[in-house]
């Protein structure tokens, strides 16, 4: 089997099914109800998918950061990429615990909504994204404001990073965000993701 006979799952054929490929693709269907196009992509190493995954956990846990808190960086860093596909997932999710409202309006930028320690965390991930050699001492005094400490700062920054290469991967070998992703996601998620790679047609 090809990607051609299924679109969204990337520029690289399907690879046989192994145990650890069907490891990857059972977790989708008991978390989500359906196997990502992304699972489809990393199928190619899933190996690699996990240590990528247990290091993004070692990193959230370092760092002390809830599931809200994980969700505002991913949202931030994924917007600033240009990556449509953990924006729309991660969008939904930070919706489901912190409201469509302002789970879109991070998307889009705009982090009025947010506490300051969150603030904090949005700007770092946007400056972290955006240019990250252009960063100063200085931008991170408001995670020192919020109360975060050089060994968090480091996690922090790590786990963003670490999303971010999971983003990269995606995007360059052309998975298309799932449209099941995209039904579940509320509007306000949706109308801020104007950029990135366009959802998958239904199947």
């Amino acid at each position: 089997m090809t990607t051609m006979e299924i679109e969204g799952t990337g520029f690289l054929a399907i690879p046989e099914p192994t145990a650890a490929v069907q490891g990857l693709y059972d977790s989708d269907i008991e978390q989500l109800g359906f196997v990502m196009n992304l699972s489809a992509l990393w199928a190619q190493q899933p190996s690699l998918h996990d240590a990528l995954f247990d290091m993004i956990d070692q990193a959230a846990r370092a760092a002390g950061l809830t599931f809200r808190q994980r969700g505002i960086l991913v949202v931030a860093a994924a917007a600033t990429l240009g990556d449509s596909y953990c924006s729309l997932a991660w969008g939904k999710k930070l919706a489901g615990v912190a409201g469509p409202d302002l789970a879109g309006a991070v998307l889009r930028g705009d982090d009025h909504r947010l506490d300051p320690s969150e603030r904090a965390l949005a700007g770092w991930a946007r400056k972290a994204c955006r240019d990250p050699s252009s960063t100063k001492a200085a931008d991170l005094q408001p995670l020192r404001d919020a109360g975060y400490d050089d060994a968090q700062i480091f996690a922090i920054t790590t786990f963003i990073a670490l999303r971010v290469a999971f983003a990269v991967i995606n995007d360059a070998l052309g998975a298309l965000p799932d449209h099941e992703l995209m039904e579940a996601a509320p509007a306000t998620v949706r109308d801020a993701i104007t950029y990135g790679r366009p959802v998958a047609r239904k199947s």
